[in-house]
């Protein structure tokens, strides 16, 4: 890179903040267009797509797939949906096989986005009514945590999906419930609007992981009483920790154990809250996260036998 003061100062900036991608007409801003065809006859850059160009040499990285995304689909686009969302910090592996970029309504989407090279992810272009206080600054410029959540949420493939996103989200501490549910408002035909709604709302009741989401389900299926979800307590040692469910008023705790319970120090550390809980006169059910799923009628049966002992009554 030249350092600042050189005639192309301000390209070598530019593809360093474009993580190496620019349009033609970026490019033939700062350089004259016989010198951008030099540099793409001698494979220093190359053509990613019509108007499109990157740095020469190796694979298309995450980033420089959004840049691309975001400069082909033209004027006022932003990055949307799950890539937003990973680009604003969400975690985990996620099911896609594609950038989404939304533009204004009034405008149509180009077709030169269909004709990408291998190795370049598919890119959605979709065209929205409400973008207005939707957009945020970035590299490139994408929608807000909430709008790229929700947008992720309706756009997945399943209801699973969708919801797990959601509630990676509020966990990880992205986005809060309230903020999902603002925007939710302002989107008249948002797919998936009943789960979604549905979803916040037991977010909003303190659910943050699928599995808790599922149970707050399956009691309201079952006629059982809702629990109190992300309960805190403290436990012999004087640290704070948190209950899946809890029913106070019978004493009940449940535990939903996902996949990391295999691993053997978790194991140990829950067998050691399990034991708290029992020493302090609770009683402790637990189920993995597969049994509420696709075994509800004995996770149920169960948690009505136990709610029964401790003295509910339908």
């Amino acid at each position: 890179m030249r350092m600042p003061g050189d005639d192309d100062a301000a390209l070598d900036w530019l593809l360093f903040t474009q993580a190496g991608v620019v349009s033609w007409a970026q490019a033939t801003t700062e350089l004259t267009p016989s010198r951008v065809r030099h540099l793409l006859a001698t494979g220093r850059w190359e053509r990613v797509c019509r108007g499109i160009l990157r740095v020469g040499g190796g694979p298309v990285t995450v980033d420089q797939a959004r840049w691309v995304a975001v400069l082909a689909a033209g004027a006022d686009a932003v990055l949307a949906g799950l890539a937003a969302a990973q680009a604003g910090g969400l975690r985990g592996r996620w099911r896609h096989e594609a950038v989404d970029v939304l533009i204004p309504y009034q405008r149509q989407a180009p077709d030169l986005l269909r004709r990408l090279p291998l190795g370049m992810p598919a890119v959605r272009v979709r065209r929205t009514r409400h973008l207005d206080g939707d957009r945020q600054r970035g590299r490139p410029d994408r929608t807000t945590m909430a709008r790229s959540l929700l947008d992720a949420a309706q756009w997945m493939r399943s209801d699973d999906d969708a919801q797990a996103v959601l509630a990676a989200g509020c966990q990880q501490r992205r986005v809060t419930p309230g903020e999902l549910d603002a925007v939710a408002r302002r989107l008249p035909r948002l797919r998936r609007s009943t789960l979604i709604r549905q979803t916040i709302g037991d977010l909003a009741g303190g659910a943050e992981a699928l599995s808790e989401i599922d149970l707050v389900r399956l009691c309201r299926r079952y006629g059982l009483p809702r629990p109190e979800l992300q309960e805190r307590r403290r436990d012999a040692d004087g640290r704070t920790r948190y209950l899946d469910a809890y029913w106070r008023r019978w004493g009940l705790h449940v535990e939903v154990d996902g996949a990391h319970h295999m691993d053997v120090r978790h194991w140990a550390a829950d067998l050691r809250r399990q034991n708290g809980v029992w020493i302090s006169g609770d009683r402790i059910l637990r189920f993995t996260a597969f049994d509420v799923r696709h075994r509800p009628d004995e996770v149920a049966a169960q948690l009505r036998a136990a709610l029964t002992a401790a003295g509910w009554h339908p």
